[in-house]
């Protein structure tokens, strides 16, 4: 296998011909910078001195021209050719707590969520844990690349990962779960990556901000919340938007919840004013959560995922409020 090595350090690590130089670094345990890995956010760039490689993607937004006449290359998707020498700069917390795994995964169950969103549930062939809130490289047969998807449960024994999925119109990988992928089926699997995991260390109330299929992770930080003795005497507020009514979900999986109704809230918001017969809430997510909690988001532990519009005006107004970046946790991949 080619050796990747770090210029000026005693750091090298092997790399698999059909993996890439970031996540085989994460194999090894160590903490290379990175959040979508799929080529989009830019964090993993690192410096090519010495070796060649081959790009999965060759137009990732995550890189400019300008970075690739300077040698730069994303480690999501440089795959090494052979022995290759480096500059970038290691980060502990990018460290995985559960270093991830290739394998595969059977399909068991499928269950309907909304007209657009569908949780499918796998059984790896080997448990690997997870943080709640993280995410998987699904391979799906048929189709090119892997795909990012966050997981709605919560860690366990069994190797039971659940995704939920929404639909994008013409989407390859979307169209190969809801329409083709069979029962016992079997897919490639990679994980779990992400920083936007559950702090079950931070003592404060917890908000949750979701939209879309970002209603999977923040599911997940849910249940885990929920299930944490440390936990306790905490609230947690779930925000999740739609566009109209039919898109709204979320409130039967956290009524199983204990303490819900009281110190599990949920508040279900509708964007299109259109939308007559809507008795609840109104807006965009981040007009939601400033209107329902104003000054308290300065004191919160926060988890927001969701289409990337819905997350940049949650970090707009999160920033414009003063929220410390410490109390804030996502994924750029949405």
């Amino acid at each position: 296998m080619p050796t990747i090595a770090v210029q000026g350090s005693e750091t090298k690590w092997q790399c698999a011909d059909d993996d890439t130089i970031m996540r085989s670094a994460l194999r090894a345990g160590l903490g290379f910078p990175y959040e979508c890995n799929v080529g989009s956010c830019g964090n993993c760039r690192f410096d090519l001195l010495e070796g060649d490689i081959v790009e999965m993607r060759a137009d990732a937004p995550g890189l400019s021209e300008r970075d690739r006449e300077r040698g730069r290359r994303l480690g999501c998707q440089a795959r090494p050719l052979g022995d290759c020498v480096v500059k970038l700069r290691f980060m502990p917390q990018y460290a995985s707590h559960f270093p991830p795994v290739r394998q595969f995964a059977t399909l068991s169950a499928v269950r309907v969520i909304t007209h657009d969103i569908r949780e499918f549930r796998f059984k790896l062939d080997r448990p690997v844990h997870f943080l709640a809130g993280q995410y998987a490289l699904l391979d799906l047969p048929g189709v090119q690349g892997n795909r990012a998807y966050s997981m709605a449960n919560i860690d366990n024994d069994a190797g039971e990962w659940h995704f939920q999925v929404r639909r994008v119109p013409n989407g390859l990988a979307t169209a190969k779960l809801f329409d083709a992928l069979q029962i016992g089926e079997r897919i490639g699997v990679d994980g779990p990556y992400g920083m936007a995991y559950f702090r079950e260390e931070a003592e404060r109330d917890i908000i949750c901000l979701a939209g879309g299929s970002g209603l999977s992770p923040m599911i997940s930080v849910a249940r885990a919340a929920a299930a944490s003795p440390r936990f306790s005497g905490r609230s947690i507020d779930f925000v999740y938007g739609g566009r109209t009514a039919r898109d709204i979900c979320g409130e039967d999986m956290l009524s199983e919840l204990p303490r819900f109704g009281t110190d599990i809230r949920y508040h279900p918001v509708v964007s299109n004013g259109d939308d007559g017969a809507w008795p609840g809430h109104r807006g965009f997510v981040h007009e939601a959560a400033e209107r329902l909690f104003g000054d308290r988001l300065r004191d919160c532990e926060i988890y927001f995922a969701g289409p990337p519009l819905m997350g940049q005006a949650i970090q707009k107004m999160l920033i414009d409020l003063g929220v410390p970046s410490a109390q804030v946790h996502f994924d750029q991949f949405y």
